[in-house]
């Protein structure tokens, strides 16, 4: 026979489920929501067992209140992405540059053009930022820099250091060119 998890007066302590044999429907109370969770969660599917244990749903996010650690959170993940897409046009680069002069030279002069300048500098505030807050979350990881005060200034550290970053080595690469 099938086993299914039944309260009752059986049980010595509250929350303790017994074990019914089959011989009668199993009711479930409102007061053993450990059971009530490990019941509906076996038969239904995750929204069901939500509804049915009258749990309220996760919120959208047009409810949370955006925190500037959130954005920084977020940011964080977006410029690794971008520095991904970063990468694969390194790559593209060097493969133009074993490739020979003339694709080199395509290559060359899409960089140099407004939009290849627009998308090196974006590349560069996206290296900035994550490197800076990647050191953020190492002193994170070391223990460091969890007070609201101490996580506050870090981020506007961070926030300006990228700018100041970003210019100078722009500053540099300028110079240089």
């Amino acid at each position: 026979m099938q086993e299914a998890l039944a309260t009752g007066p059986g049980p010595a302590w509250p929350g303790c489920a017994k074990i019914d044999r089959g011989l009668r429907k199993p009711r479930l109370r409102a007061s053993d929501p450990l059971i009530i969770s490990a019941a509906i969660m076996a038969s239904r599917t995750p929204e069901d067992a939500i509804v049915q244990a009258r749990r309220p749903l996760s919120p959208h996010l047009q409810i949370y209140r955006w925190y500037a650690s959130m954005m920084m959170s977020i940011l964080h993940r977006a410029t690794g992405i971008a520095l991904s897409v970063a990468l694969l046009l390194l790559v593209w680069w060097l493969v133009a540059l074993a490739s020979g002069p003339d694709a080199f030279e395509r290559v060359h002069s899409l960089a140099g053009s407004w939009f290849g300048l627009l998308v090196m500098f974006g590349i560069t505030v996206a290296w900035a930022y994550h490197l800076l807050n990647g050191i953020r979350h190492l002193a994170w990881d070391a223990g460091y820099g969890f007070h609201p005060a101490q996580f506050r200034r870090t981020g506007m550290i961070v926030a300006v250091g990228t700018g100041v970053l970003t210019v100078l080595v722009w500053i540099a690469f300028l110079i240089a060119r």
